[in-house]
């Protein structure tokens, strides 16, 4: 089931949130001093691809660096990113084949927000999201 909602996901949508996250990577990896926000949104990318099964986990390793991070990512990017991925996934639940799509992009709203100090795992990884 997880493979035929991918593709499906990847048709509808998948595809061209990956794209609009790795352009968003590549900007940040030309401003330099925003490489880590650009690996992070390279990171989304992959997971925004292929989200139905796997989630994400916080990384016991990231530290304050992270923290300010985050900080920076959501007065910047995050809070457009999720009110996005939060109105989009309310659009898709209107239709009945829409809901897991729609339910993928909630999904995809805690990443968006705060993308530093997390990592993607298997669903069902103990300490998962």
């Amino acid at each position: 089931m997880r493979l035929v909602l991918n593709v499906i996901w990847i048709v509808l949508c998948g595809l061209w949130l990956a794209i609009a996250y790795a352009l968003a990577g590549l900007i940040c990896f030309a401003l330099i001093i925003t490489i880590p926000f650009g690996v992070a949104a390279f990171r989304i990318a992959n997971y925004a691809l292929w989200p139905f099964g796997r989630s994400i986990m916080p990384r016991r390793t990231a530290g304050v660096g992270s923290l300010i991070g985050n900080v920076l990512w959501i007065v910047l990017f995050g809070w457009w990113l999720a009110i996005g991925h939060l109105v989009t996934g309310a659009l898709l639940c209107l239709t009945i084949i829409g809901i897991p799509l729609g339910l993928a992009n909630f999904k995809l709203i805690p990443i968006s927000l705060v993308p530093l100090g997390v990592q993607i795992v298997p669903s069902g990884t103990p300490g998962s999201i």
